[in-house]
């Protein structure tokens, strides 16, 4: 183990002693909320100080059973206590690494996934619907309920735009990870290479769809917006939904003033529930808004969510005369399109987490030296 990573584990210790003592205070007993505070801090130091407990008691373990290898009686046990201590040290290591690593807040939430045609006319309204299928087939074999909160729909079938709802958590490598941690490395350009059903030589063409994955807040954010700074227009909702969709007014598309953030919502069978699913999609894409200054205004290496929908703006291309899937960001292709396609994602959202984790770490020692 790195030696930044032994200093900043012999931290959690210490703090694991200034807690405890801390909590015994009475004082501190008294102020309900500054103990409930220090009482989850305790747990989360605690869950790691424990696990670094282990790792050197483990290693102390190997150091015991290498000296044991020494005396012939003793070295076919010393071997088997080699192999468990050294399996488990490594094991001990990945959970420490992962515990250390900062945690985004948003993770635990339910997730939008907006999913925007771009170039390439009706062909990349059919791949947004591809796509729309893709993550919906993905989620129901983790676990997660989707629905569609609005949708545009294009002439041959596909979407010019359409909007997911995510919620739910699901069991990762790293631990339970909700929709939006696990969705939320979509964000970007994706570029599609096939032959249009449309296409009547056989030539390959090339579109593109762009794709948001927001962070669903909770009503308390959605307090904190002004009433007067929203514009609410209510009109007839279009496309499916049978005769009563289209018989009032229940669509709703709510605009907030200052930012010219727009969110709207038909797919709702009442004026009063498109308007509250409206509103959070509209504090979603307000909250990303911000979030993305801010890591602007710290200098944070981080492109846009959204670009402008061209080919060359790109995070992943499907290749399908190919049948490659290429994500561009960390240099990974897999010849699996086909199930890709069908929601077997788990090779390339892995792959993500990884990468992401590996960045935290590395940001992290720079940090400590």
């Amino acid at each position: 183990m790195k030696p930044f990573l032994r200093q900043q584990l012999a931290r959690y210790v210490d703090r694991q002693g200034e807690l405890e003592f801390l909590l015994s205070r009475e004082d501190i007993m008294k102020d309900m909320e500054q103990f409930l505070k220090l009482s989850r801090e305790h747990t989360d130091v605690a869950a790691v100080a424990g696990r670094w407990t282990r790792f050197q008691q483990r290693e102390a373990d190997l150091a015991g059973a290498e000296e044991m290898k020494a005396d012939p009686d003793m070295a076919e046990m010393a071997e088997e206590e080699i192999a468990s201590a050294t399996a488990e040290l490594a094991q001990l290591e990945t959970e420490l690494q992962r515990m250390l690593l900062p945690k985004d807040p948003d993770d635990a939430r339910p997730a939008f996934v907006e999913i925007r045609a771009g170039t390439g006319g009706d062909e990349s309204a059919l791949f947004a619907a591809d796509l729309a299928r893709m993550y919906t087939r993905y989620c129901d074999a983790k676990g997660l309920r989707t629905e569609i909160m609005n949708a545009s729909e294009s002439e041959l079938g596909g979407y010019k735009e359409v909007v997911l709802r995510v919620e739910g958590s699901t069991q990762t490598g790293s631990g339970s990870c909700g929709a939006y941690g696990m969705l939320k490395f979509e964000s970007g350009g994706h570029r599609v290479q096939r032959v249009p059903a449309t296409e009547t030589q056989g030539r390959i063409h090339t579109s593109a769809c762009t794709i948001a994955v927001l962070a669903e807040q909770d009503e308390v954010e959605a307090a904190k917006i002004n009433p007067s700074d929203l514009r609410i227009d209510t009109y007839r909702a279009s496309g499916a939904g049978g005769q009563h969709i289209n018989k009032t007014d229940s669509a709703v598309r709510i605009t907030h003033i200052p930012t010219g953030i727009v969110a709207e919502c038909q797919d709702g069978r009442s004026q009063h529930s498109n308007k509250a699913q409206a509103l959070k999609v509209l504090t979603a894409r307000i909250h990303e808004k911000e979030r993305s200054e801010r890591a602007a205004k710290d200098a944070a290496e981080r492109k846009s969510l959204v670009g402008s929908g061209d080919r060359s703006d790109r995070i992943r291309t499907y290749n399908y005369p190919q049948g490659r899937l290429t994500d561009h960001r960390i240099n990974l292709t897999l010849y699996k399109l086909d199930r890709a396609m069908e929601g077997d994602l788990d090779d390339v959202v892995d792959a993500l987490q990884a990468y992401e984790a590996a960045q935290q770490l590395a940001a992290l020692e720079n940090n400590l030296n």
